[in-house]
């Protein structure tokens, strides 16, 4: 019975390296199971990583899982009536696996550096060498993503600003910048094909940048448990050229206005 545990247990490295393989395959039924489209010209630095961090990972995973089959089939108690001999183990083993997951992760802290660096701390500049100011400022709140638009001068915060709610439009083949904050609790803004993740925390502005480089409508998701209505909080992203953007937001600005703008009825006061 032994060596039946040992097969049972051989199975995990197996089925656990095939659910990766099969979607990267992309072999049916797990076709489209794998990672989402990359449309950021940056995104391919954060997918780097994560295959470097999965194939580490994998090979360690695999490793341990095959002689931990060895042993349980080499020393199966009903096949080995020798008496179990023990030892106090050896300190210099105890030494070398502990220098080297160590050294293994200060590889991996040093190897991430420049895509950390990329992702968080290099914002985009504009021509002039100034920092690119946010096209639009994304404001997280229980259940939706409010968004506000930069107007006509270009700056967030005037008259001629523009909202929507869970509806981004950006213009493709440029550097985006955008504003995000939370107006109550704990958020994660988000977007899957752009490799864009960012905690949003309540009482601090933060900055998020990317270009895309593909247009069409992709998700826009909440990647933290923020409460009962968390599974709904999506929205979406179209991409459009940059013509097709201006006109988009002329044309949201003269809706805006137009709303706001209610003349009595029957001319009742």
């Amino acid at each position: 019975m032994g060596r039946f545990w040992s097969i049972l247990f051989l199975l995990v490295p197996v089925l656990g390296v095939a659910c990766f393989v099969w979607p990267m395959l992309d072999l049916w039924p797990m076709r489209g199971h794998w990672l989402p489209a990359n449309i950021n010209d940056h995104g391919a630095v954060i997918d780097n990583l994560f295959l470097f961090i999965l194939v580490l990972t994998g090979v360690i995973f695999v490793a341990t899982g095959l002689a931990l089959f060895w042993f349980l089939w080499k020393y199966d108690a009903a096949r080995n009536p020798q008496p179990v001999a023990f030892t106090h183990g050896s300190h210099t083993l105890e030494v070398v696996w502990s220098i080297i997951p160590a050294a293994t992760l200060v590889f991996i802290a040093i190897y991430q550096m420049n895509a950390w660096a990329d992702a968080k701390m290099k914002r985009p500049k504009s021509p002039d060498g100034r920092l690119r100011p946010p096209i639009a400022e994304i404001t997280a709140r229980q259940f939706e993503w409010r968004v506000r638009y930069a107007g006509e001068d270009g700056a967030l915060g005037t008259a001629d600003d523009v909202f929507t709610v869970n509806d981004l439009h950006l213009p493709v083949s440029e550097e985006i910048v955008l504003s995000i904050k939370s107006q109550d609790v704990l958020h994660s803004f988000f977007l899957p094909n752009l490799r864009v993740k960012q905690d949003v925390v309540p009482g601090m502005k933060q900055f998020v940048w990317f270009r895309p480089n593909k247009t069409g409508a992709y998700d826009i998701v909440c990647a933290e448990l923020c409460g009962w209505g968390h599974y709904k909080m999506r929205g979406r992203v179209t991409f459009v050229g940059r013509e097709e953007f201006d006109l988009w937001l002329r044309q949201a600005r003269t809706d805006q206005e137009r709303a706001e703008f209610k003349p009595t009825v029957g001319g009742a006061e």
